[in-house]
């Protein structure tokens, strides 16, 4: 029998709507099967969909989990940001006041609940790879681009969803890479989903940084409008670099500007761990029958 589940689509990184990363939530989905999530996943089509479930860590606030339409994620960024949004937009109450812990596939995420309804995530620990050497010559291909910064190097960051991390010597450098598909198929094979390029703005730009993450779909190139887990790998990368743009407490990110998006990323440094934080707005509100 199909119930009626409340269900929210929430857009990430931005206030304004249809400028962020959309997200699919289902805050009642305790009683769905893997196949139902995967299914419903598969129906929205969005770069990931939520499920809210009962904690079973007596610490956490809720569980979830979190969808691609082609695998599960221990981790995502925007999926965490958003999913804490639909929640307290829903009148979930915190058991700690100021912060929402959210058990996932990496443990227990604290996120903050800042002012006019900004939320940041602590950002998971995360493994660090260097790109070999050998490689380099493969990445300027790919990326056709002779702007990538090798010093210093480009990092695989793995925090239960990977990216490798590549510097550009600009934010305008970011922008003009043009990304071949058969070529990032090749690094998928370093265990990552996809690229993560950012690069410096002039002093006055509209953020410090430009970010872009790309990644193949069903065999397609993909661009994301908006990737937490991929600013908290650079993140995580800059503070591993020694924060070679001397930005030690924080830094403002854009991502999505060629597809029209106007994603904006705050990142703050507290206790020496990168806290990634944003804001969420509701664009669609209702339920669902599963």
């Amino acid at each position: 029998m199909l119930v009626q589940r409340r269900f929210k689509q929430v857009d990430v990184f931005t206030s304004v709507p249809l400028l962020g990363n959309p997200l699919a939530v289902v805050l009642d989905a305790d009683g769905l099967s893997e196949a139902q999530m995967h299914a419903l996943a598969r129906w929205t089509n969005l770069s990931e969909t939520t499920f809210v479930l009962a904690p079973t860590s007596p610490l956490a606030d809720y569980r979830v989990r979190i969808f691609s339409p082609g695998a599960e994620f221990a981790f995502a960024g925007h999926p965490t940001l958003g999913t804490a949004h639909a929640l307290l937009e829903a009148g979930l109450r915190p058991k700690t006041p100021g912060q929402l812990i959210q058990e996932c596939g990496v443990g227990l995420v604290p996120i903050d609940l800042g002012e006019g309804g900004a939320l940041a995530f602590h950002s998971p620990e995360a493994q660090l790879q260097a790109l070999h050497p050998s490689l380099f010559p493969a990445l300027s291909s790919t990326l056709n681009s002779e702007q990538i910064c090798f010093e210093p190097p480009p990092l695989i960051a793995t925090m239960g969803i990977g990216w490798l991390v590549v510097r550009m010597k600009s934010a305008q450098a970011c922008l003009d890479a043009r990304v071949d598909a058969a070529g990032l198929s090749a690094f998928l094979r370093q265990g990552v989903v996809g690229i993560a390029m950012y690069g410096k703005h002039d002093v006055g730009g509209p953020a410090d940084y430009e970010v872009r993450a790309l990644f193949t779909k069903q065999g397609q190139l993909a661009e994301d409008p908006v990737t937490g887990s991929a600013n908290a790998c650079i993140a995580r990368v800059l503070q591993a670099q020694g924060f070679p743009d001397g930005n030690t407490s924080g830094y403002r990110a854009r991502q999505g500007t060629l597809l029209q998006c106007d994603g904006r990323i705050a990142v703050h440094y507290r206790a020496g761990a990168p806290w990634i934080g944003g804001h969420c707005v509701t664009v669609i509100d209702g339920s669902i029958a599963l």
